[in-house]
């Protein structure tokens, strides 16, 4: 695959640049080690494409995997407790998370147990490979990675997403860079108060 543009927010890229270039490469590497052609593996049912041969997002989600995994990237995840009491939440979200749970029983309430999980994490810089739904991406820059960052546990966050030109060959409903380059443009130039680096790939 390549790239067929990029969005640094917050100057994501260039931190990487400066601060993880071999990381900043290894993102590259990837990106060009998936043989999406390869992957054009599910046979459309829908309207319009009766028929046609679509990229796989399951199969194009794996060949990432594959490829950071490879290069020493593993999943991550942070752990924490929530209730319906605003006050008490806005108290507590900053302590570990048994911490969170014994003073949310201590006020009487039920403690309800939750996480966000990144794909890919290494060296403070986090992945997330997106050929899901298009509603997804919203959860990945405005909840999961703001969650890490927020959290010290990552500097700088990474979307992978599909151009339009490889999102017309997919199903319905997946999302698009262009689209979600708008979403973030439109929300201000600190929002979200997260560095990024976009990435929309093509076959």
């Amino acid at each position: 695959m390549q790239i067929g543009a990029t969005y640094s927010h917050l100057n994501g890229e260039e931190y990487l640049l400066v601060h993880r270039p071999a990381l900043h490469a290894e993102v590259l590497e990837v990106i060009g080690s998936v043989d999406a052609d390869s992957l054009r593996t599910k046979r459309s049912r829908e309207r319009g494409m009766v028929g046609r041969m679509l990229f796989s997002p399951p199969a194009l989600n794996q060949a990432f995997k594959l490829g950071f995994v490879k290069r020493g990237w593993q999943d991550r995840r942070i752990q924490f407790w929530v209730t319906s009491d605003e006050r008490l939440v806005r108290g507590i979200h900053s302590l570990p998370a048994n911490e969170q749970r014994a003073q949310i029983q201590a006020a009487g309430l039920e403690p309800i147990f939750s996480y966000n999980q990144i794909d890919f994490v290494k060296e403070r810089v986090a992945v997330e490979v997106q050929f899901g739904k298009y509603a997804f991406v919203a959860h990945d820059l405005f909840v999961k990675h703001l969650h890490f960052y927020v959290s010290d546990a990552i500097d700088v966050g990474i979307e992978i997403l599909p151009m339009k030109t490889m999102e017309r060959e997919m199903s319905s409903g997946v999302p698009y860079y262009e689209r979600d380059l708008v979403n973030v443009l439109r929300q201000g130039r600190g929002v979200p108060a997260v560095p990024l680096w976009m990435i929309g790939v093509e076959p």
